[in-house]
């Protein structure tokens, strides 16, 4: 099973990319609450070189309030990661797919929720 969507923007730099990203991530009603540069991170905590990678937590508040009240717990499984990887010809962004990172929650109703944001958070990525 897939855990993420994903999209190459081909020869675009990742501040770019990032940009272009939360702009459709708020399009779509989402907004980032977290975000963590990995590299900055990596070479900071452990001397670690690597090619740009950056993570974005969205949230769209409205799903969000739906999904707690369905699950009470589902806060540990928010919010819905999006990173932006480097590669060579531009950058990848993937996003997490919520159908499967919620498929062990026994709760019908909650999927249906994962299986809206789900579509949001592709229609961002094909935005982005």
């Amino acid at each position: 099973m897939n855990y993420t969507y994903n999209r190459l923007l081909s020869n675009v730099p990742i501040d770019e990319a990032d940009a272009r990203t939360r702009d459709a991530l708020k399009e779509q009603g989402f907004g980032v609450l977290t975000e963590i540069d990995v590299k900055e991170t990596m070479k900071k905590k452990i001397g670690a070189e690597m090619d740009g990678y950056r993570i974005l937590g969205a949230c769209n508040p409205n799903m969000a309030h739906k999904a707690i009240g369905l699950e009470p717990r589902i806060g540990a499984m928010l919010p819905c990661n999006v990173i932006l990887r480097a590669v060579d010809g531009g950058t990848e962004l993937s996003a997490i797919d919520p159908v499967a990172s919620m498929a062990a929650i026994d709760n019908a109703d909650l999927h249906a929720v994962a299986a809206d944001v789900r579509d949001m958070l592709k229609k961002a990525i094909d935005l982005a």
